[in-house]
């Protein structure tokens, strides 16, 4: 269930997040002063700490924080850690938008879509253990979701005195799973969630409806195209292996946590038509190419595709805990290898234990993300789930029920994994955008 953050976390941006530099000015009417003690009362609030506030666009005030956090929320008194965050400060009577990636948290200045939808403050989180945000030493029972629902919790008490007005929830990809965790234990937090691309694996032993929707996705010219891409890789595994380990031998990597630069290949190639369906979609197929291209047509393209950076050490090893919680609570998804069973060296390779240290326990509990699903279905309310058709991540959707209250489920006809409001049919988008306002009260 890696979804495609993979295919893009060397860039570290979120789904629907957007640089301030590609907004439009910020119109006259919403400008407003800034309160010249805003420094002042963020500082005041428990626990938060100003690392730095740097130059921001005109009408925002940027901060980069840090929060302090148990380790073990249930257990406060033993100690705990600094979790980065950043406050794109517009104004104090705005409504407040709590954005996390799931994963680091970039402090270069954007806005997600809600925030820009809302003209709204941001507060942008980095998940625990991940990023700066790592206690020392760590206990790796303390990550679940749960813990990370808590820290939101937490965020949100500390920053309430300063933002009074309504607070909305977002993320894309594993922030939007994230988003979705945090309400299920603290729904009262936020008057409203947007959560965008969000898997939801509820049972990982049936894994079938990935395996489907790649079998029916796009042309059937265009899936043919893939898996005689993969062989034609596979099949000319040895040069292009010693391409990758050069590759990696010049930046002074190496590939211990995956065990070898063949096998992070293997997994790469196994892995690509997910990548390429999730981060490309219909309009690629003319550009994968060809079982008879050139070493370099077929390398440059599994690169690009299936983000070849990501296997080597300096990558994966900031993503161990994305792959531990996969291995523990969120399920992962299946790869289809019938095609390639005469040439795969490294059966079950693309499971979480892969990129996890040996020494890290991994332990499966199922009932977190059935309990997470019950609870959307029967007690969600204010929830909006924006997905794309074409998009596998999204395979198993969160979906609505008879108890779920004024939630709604929207879908980009042929959208990929970066699907945003802004992509929907004209009235979608039009009604999703008046729900945002309603919730935040604008």
């Amino acid at each position: 269930m890696l979804r495609t953050r993979l295919a893009r976390l060397l860039a570290m941006t979120a789904t629907g997040a957007v640089m301030l530099a590609g907004n439009a000015a910020v119109p006259a009417q919403a400008a407003q002063a800034v309160p010249a003690d805003i420094r002042a009362a963020i500082e005041a609030a428990p626990g938060l700490r100003i690392v730095e506030e740097k130059p921001a666009a005109p009408g925002f005030r940027f901060f980069v924080l840090t929060l302090h956090q148990p380790a073990d929320h249930r257990h406060p008194e033993r100690g705990g850690f600094e979790q980065r965050l950043t406050l794109l400060h517009r104004g104090v009577d705005r409504p407040t938008v709590l954005y996390t990636s799931g994963y680091t948290v970039s402090t270069a200045q954007y806005r997600s879509e809600p925030a820009e939808l809302v003209d709204g403050n941001q507060v942008s989180t980095e998940q625990r253990f991940f990023g700066t945000s790592h206690p020392e030493p760590a206990d790796w029972n303390d990550l679940d979701i749960w813990q990370a629902a808590a820290d939101h919790h937490h965020v949100i008490e500390a920053l309430k005195a300063v933002y009074r007005a309504p607070w909305i929830s977002t993320g894309g990809s594993k922030g939007g799973m994230t988003t979705v965790y945090h309400r299920r234990f603290y729904p009262q937090d936020v008057v409203g969630s947007i959560a965008y691309s969000a898997p939801n694996n509820v049972d990982d032993r049936d894994d079938s409806a990935y395996l489907d929707f790649l079998r029916t996705v796009g042309t059937p010219e265009c899936r043919t195209a893939l898996t005689a891409a993969q062989r034609a890789l596979l099949e000319r595994r040895t040069t292009l292996v010693a391409r990758y380990q050069a590759w990696a031998d010049s930046r002074g990597d190496g590939f211990r946590l995956v065990g070898s630069a063949d096998k992070g290949f293997e997994i790469a190639v196994l892995r690509a038509p997910f990548m390429f369906w999730q981060g490309r979609g219909q309009a690629a197929c003319a550009a994968v190419p060809a079982p008879d291209a050139s070493d370099d047509a077929l390398y440059n393209w599994l690169s690009e595709v299936a983000q070849l950076p990501v296997y080597a050490d300096s990558v994966a090893d900031q993503f161990i805990p994305y792959f531990y919680q996969l291995g523990t609570q969120l399920g992962y998804f299946p790869v289809d290898t019938d095609h390639l069973t005469d040439l795969i060296r490294y059966p079950g390779a693309t499971e979480p234990r892969t990129f996890v240290p040996r020494d890290i326990p991994l332990h499966y509990r199922p009932q977190a993300m059935r309990d997470v699903d019950h609870w959307v279905r029967t007690h969600g309310e204010h929830l909006m789930f924006v997905n794309g058709a074409a998009d596998p991540s999204v395979a198993e959707p969160f979906r609505l029920g008879d108890g779920s209250r004024d939630s709604y489920l929207y879908q980009v006809p042929g959208g990929t994994h970066s699907t945003r409001i802004a992509q929907l049919p004209a009235a979608d988008a039009a009604a999703a955008t008046a729900i945002l306002r309603r919730w935040a009260g604008v």
